[in-house]
């Protein structure tokens, strides 16, 4: 079984936010695989079902960012998970705009939400799908370059980079997380 966590904040108010990025590639599989995610759980909106034979959990906290790992822990815990059977997904400034990439281990670099899921797992050793979003012009302008409302143009550039984030973690499911990271980085 996959847990796949989507890093965003609560919607409707942080929809079509750079930092929402996890949660659209989460909304994107819900609607591909028919799972919905509606169920309140463990401080998330969580939703199970299917994807290329494999059980998955959807899950997307609803903590806001920087407390993302408080409800990853008590999924975990539940469901006697362990950080193998992660796949995390979200946004990257540190990646340029539009450009997908998959670790297999790794720190939580300038990430707030990813500090969060490595001080509570600690552990570096799991599965992300990176988005790249690009850095501001300006550091004064990054929070609101990641939770500013992006226009329908802007949200349409990135768009391409939400369904490649999709396949990745697709082909993470099916090949395992080596393999995707050969397919797609």
């Amino acid at each position: 079984m996959y847990l796949i966590v989507g890093l965003g904040n609560p919607e409707p108010e942080y929809s079509m936010t750079r930092h929402n990025m996890g949660f659209d590639v989460i909304n994107k599989l819900s609607k591909k695989y028919d799972i919905r995610v509606e169920k309140k759980k463990f401080d998330a909106l969580i939703g199970s079902g299917e994807i290329e034979g494999e059980k998955v959990i959807l899950f997307k906290p609803q903590t806001f960012m920087n407390e993302s790992g408080q409800a990853l822990r008590k999924v975990m815990d539940f469901y006697k998970l362990h950080t193998s059977d992660i796949i995390i997904i979200y946004d990257d400034i540190d990646l340029p705009e539009c450009t997908v990439k998959i670790r297999k281990k790794g720190g939580a670099g300038n990430h707030n939400g990813m500090k969060s899921v490595v001080e509570v797992l600690e552990d570096l050793d799991f599965a992300r799908v990176r988005i790249g979003t690009g850095q501001p012009e300006f550091k004064e302008l990054l929070i609101s370059h990641v939770i500013g409302k992006m226009s329908e143009e802007q949200y349409k550039v990135l768009e391409p980079a939400i369904d490649k984030a999709t396949l990745a973690t697709i082909d993470i499911i099916k090949y395992g997380v080596d393999k995707a990271m050969n397919l797609n980085n």
